[in-house]
């Protein structure tokens, strides 16, 4: 199979080039084929969620275990309203607050979804993205697109098409490039059913965003032993997309660092000492002065403290990049759970997992 790569400007899709790409891409959708998509988030692997043999071509690609279910994304309150059975309460307010945007619902599935998008669960995700080229591409082709993050299963997220085609060039038809995508991390996941309602993932809409809309939530953490084994629970019993896996990997071991900003620096030093004669990469966000290293190592900035927003639009180009120069390790810090921090916290954690089969 041959990938297209469809150049997109997201600031003009009047362009002919644009319009040109859309209609392609979204023709491509309609036959049954594979697209990868910017969000504003990642990118995603999008294929016709009511087709159940264009879905399957999504896990072929990613070599996504079938158990593991996809994100549908809508353009457009009336394609939600076509999949889901009801709506409960809340949801109607958090559409009105957050969509389009970078929050999924878990909502009852409409006998219009198949089995396949949801790993027969009863419950599906929805959002409706704010990228104009995603919203676009969904409008275009007339049906709601299934399309969980467009690399191989578990490893990092790609945040440009650049990283799409190191996973997937010539397992898709096609990806369409408007360059990085402005989040940087995937989107928040939340079931508004119960009482209080639930964040299964923390993303790109914070958990102090949706209080202030709708009152008390809670945020489920996984309770994970050293083993990372998840107390023994089927994957097939995971309430939610990349609950509870290692997601987001990179090929080289990750070293987190749990530490106050003053003694960041000195616990950095201290890791990559303990790593001696192995090729190290460290993520050292900005305005913190580089610990002494040796020529090994390779410092990669990646945003401000206290700015987390940046180091979330960096956190996966970060990784790969440092995987790209052959590093055996990775030395990160760990930024506060406060706002979107929550979120680069829960992709690193999981990242750092090890990886084990259930």
């Amino acid at each position: 199979m041959k990938t297209l790569r469809l150049a997109v400007d997201p600031s003009d899709l009047t362009l002919p080039e644009a319009r040109n790409a859309i209609a392609l891409a979204a023709e491509i959708l309609r036959a049954g084929g594979t697209v990868a998509l910017p969000t504003e988030t990642v990118y995603g692997l999008g294929a016709n969620a009511l087709d159940e043999s264009a879905v399957a071509r999504i896990f072929t690609a990613k070599q996504r275990p079938s158990w593991d279910p996809i994100i549908v994304h809508v353009a457009g309150a009336s394609m939600a309203e076509r999949l889901v059975s009801e709506f409960p309460a809340p949801a109607r307010a958090l559409m009105d607050a957050f969509w389009p945007g970078p929050l999924t619902l878990l909502l009852p599935r409409s006998t219009a979804v198949p089995d396949i998008v949801t790993a027969g669960r009863p419950l599906v995700g929805i959002r409706m993205p704010s990228h104009p080229v995603a919203f676009e591409l969904i409008r275009r082709a007339g049906v709601p697109v299934a399309a969980p993050s467009a690399n191989l299963f578990g490893h990092t997220s790609p945040t440009t098409a650049v990283h799409v085609l190191a996973d997937l060039d010539g397992r898709i038809d096609a990806v369409l490039d408007a360059g990085p995508t402005p989040h940087g991390v995937e989107s928040t996941v939340l079931d508004p059913g119960p009482n209080p309602m639930r964040i299964y993932r923390p993303g790109a809409v914070t958990a102090e965003q949706i209080r202030s809309v709708i009152g008390e939530i809670a945020i489920v953490h996984e309770i994970a032993p050293a083993d990372g084994s998840l107390a023994h629970q089927p994957l097939q019993s995971l309430p939610s997309p990349g609950f509870g896996l290692r997601h987001y990997a990179p090929r080289a071991r990750l070293v987190l660092i749990e530490a106050d900003q003053g003694l960041i620096g000195s616990r950095v030093s201290i890791a990559v000492s303990g790593l001696a004669g192995k090729r190290v990469g460290v993520m050292l966000p900005a305005g913190f002065d580089a610990p002494v290293l040796d020529e090994a190592v390779i410092v990669r900035r990646w945003g401000k403290w206290d700015a987390p927003e940046e180091m979330a639009r960096e956190l996966y180009a970060a990784l790969r990049e440092l995987d790209a120069l052959d590093c055996e390790a990775i030395v990160c810090p760990v930024p506060p759970p406060e706002g979107i921090g929550a979120a680069i916290r829960d992709r690193l954690l999981k990242a750092a997992r090890p990886a084990v089969s259930n």
